[in-house]
Formats: C-alpha cells, structure tokens, sequence
C-alpha cells in the first residue's frame, strides 16, 4: 500500500496501536480533509491485528502501511514513518486525533511564515469541547513527585506544577514553549534532518519532551498555536488512583517513571535550553 505523493507538502504520520476503530475515525478525517495531491499518508501500526490489516487494505489502500508484529513503542513507531517520509513538513498525530476543516492548511501557513519555528502544536480540545493542555515548561525532578502524590495540594507544589503547564500564559497568538504533547507535532522535515528522528529508549512517555529539547538545542523553535485546533480523544491512562497504587499496579505508571529517569539521566549534566520568541 504506497499511495505516496512524488513531492508531497505534507506527509501525514499516524502511530496507532490495537485499536482498528479509533484509527479508522482518524484516517476517515485525513480522508477528508487532507489534499491528497499535496500531501501523503503513513500509517505505523504496533503490534497489528488481523482487523487492522483488513481495514487499511479495504478502506484505505492508498495510504502507506507499516504494519508491526511487535509493540515496538511510540518512538520507534514514528521513526519508522520518519524513514519514508518525504513532505517539506511531517504531521505526527495519534490515532485518536480528528482532523478539522482548517487543520493542516493553517499548520502549513504558519510554518510558511515562521522559517525559524521546526515544531508546532495546535491547540486540542476533547469531544466535549474542553480544551487539553497540551504545552508546558521542561519537566524538574521534582515535578513527576508533586504530580503524582499529594504533595501536588500544598502551595510551593501548586505554584510548581502552575509554572510547568503555562497556566499563566493566556495568550491568543501562537507563542514559543519548551514542548508540546506528542499526540499531534507539525514538524518541519529539514530540521529533522538534523536533530534526528525521536530517542527509541523511551519506550512511551518523555520522547516529545526530549524530541522538543533537542530542537530547543539546535537553535529551532517549538511553538503553541492556539488558534489552529483538532479534536483529541484524551484519556489518562497512567493517573488513576494513589501514587503506591499506581506504582504497584499500573504499568503506565512504571513506564511513565522509568522513561522520566532516563530522561533526568540523560541530562543531568547539560544545561536547560533558554525558551525565545
């Protein structure tokens, strides 16, 4: 399945896994909304089930599949697009984002318009209408411990955690922030080039964060647009019960741990990248 267009504007990446339904809702939107002259469609799907691969070759045969036996983890999923993507911009979405009318042609003007910018994220709001946060300062150690146990209700803690998701920050224009969530990155593909595609040691979890910094670093810009949106099916699957709980029997949690200590790890010992307009 390779409906890859010759130089497309925009190549499309969606990483999906073990859920045909969300998936076809995603694509269904891409179908129609995308210019499918001007821009192409790469799916990278985790451990793919029969009903996947029945969904993709009857429903959308022209767009690129990746099918994989193994859940092999967000990044690799993305990086595995990242190999045959071939769009002046690349648009990473999950399989539980619904492209609007306006979406990608805004994305497109925007980083038309703002050469320095390699990253930006629209802003997503659910089904509900209620708008996610879904840009933030960088991560401190101290703040995976005051959002996960109930050191986050104390007010040094509040005024922490304010701080890390921008709450301050009210502003209608599109504005420079340390990262954006993984779930929809308008990225442009030269810069790619040169600050590499996601680091596969996070399994899930941190890989935006750390993808964003890495661009931070190169001297390119991550920015927030909140006046571009989509819809974003937005589900937390690891913050559900008490801190031991969570560590005890939730395996998001774990993971979500584990991939911020290599995170801390990795750059313990490098300055953190001034944020400019």
């Amino acid at each position: 399945m390779d409906g890859k267009t010759h130089n497309p504007t925009v190549t499309i990446t969606v990483q999906g896994y073990r859920n045909p339904q969300m998936l076809r809702l995603c694509l269904n939107s891409i179908q129609k909304y995308a210019d499918l002259g001007v821009h192409d469609v790469i799916v990278a799907d985790g451990e793919t089930q029969q009903e996947t691969h029945m969904m993709m070759r009857e429903e959308f045969p022209h767009f690129h599949f990746l099918p994989q036996e193994k859940n092999i983890g967000f990044g690799a999923l993305v990086n595995a697009c990242l190999k045959h993507a071939k769009g002046k911009y690349i648009f990473v979405m999950n399989p539980d984002t619904i492209l609007e009318e306006k979406t990608l042609g805004d994305l497109t003007k925007f980083m038309n318009e703002r050469k320095d910018v390699g990253i930006c994220g629209p802003m997503q709001k659910n089904f509900n209408g209620k708008i996610e946060n879904t840009r933030f300062a960088f991560y401190k150690p101290q703040t995976i411990l005051y959002r996960r146990t109930f050191l986050r209700h104390l007010p040094f803690a509040k005024k922490h955690l304010a701080h890390f998701e921008m709450r301050e920050v009210r502003d209608k224009n599109p504005y420079p922030v340390a990262w954006i969530m993984g779930s929809a990155m308008f990225a442009r593909r030269e810069m790619i080039e040169m600050v590499g595609g996601m680091d596969t040691r996070y399994f899930m979890y941190m890989e935006d964060v750390d993808w964003c910094r890495r661009f931070w670093e190169k001297g390119f810009k991550v920015y927030y647009h909140p006046q571009i949106t989509l819809f974003h099916f937005y589900g937390k699957g690891s913050a559900r019960g008490t801190f031991l709980q969570n560590i005890l029997f939730n395996r998001l949690t774990r993971v979500h741990i584990v991939s911020a200590y290599k995170y801390f790890t990795k750059y313990a010992f490098r300055t953190t990248p001034q944020i400019t307009p």
